[in-house]
């Protein structure tokens, strides 16, 4: 399997470990985790709780860009060592989004978002070149 692919698959598991996250903080800002309304409760999170909410649902939103990039990409047989340092920096810059969502770090979530954003536009600049 390729570095892209390998990459894919992490990113793929990204919301998941989110989603935990947010139990926790479910957990701890209501004493509980509500298994029968889920959405309603993550809806009245606040603070860190609410903000690994949103980090786990961007992270969703990034999941669908970055597959379309690396199908794309791959299919079209775009040179494999730069598509590899392209799918790297995605996968680093989208590890230290929600990190810096959840500390509350604006400036430097959204740069790891334009970040992750631009390597996937470069991968698909990569699939026109090949």
């Amino acid at each position: 399997m390729t570095t892209p692919l390998w990459c894919l698959v992490i990113v793929a598991l990204l919301p998941y470990t989110l989603a935990f996250a947010g139990a926790y903080f479910r957990q701890r800002q209501f004493g509980a985790i509500d298994n029968n309304d889920p959405r309603l409760q993550y809806m009245r999170l606040s603070g860190a709780g609410a903000r690994a909410w949103a980090a786990q649902l961007n992270a969703w939103e990034a999941l669908a860009l970055f597959t379309a990039a690396v199908v794309v990409a791959t299919l079209a047989h775009a040179d494999p060592a730069q598509a590899a340092a392209a799918s790297v920096v995605f996968l680093v810059a989208r590890l230290l989004h929600p990190l810096f969502y959840i500390a509350n770090l604006a400036p430097l979530r959204s740069l790891a978002a334009v970040i992750g954003m631009a390597c996937c536009v470069y991968l698909f600049v990569l699939a026109v070149r090949a």
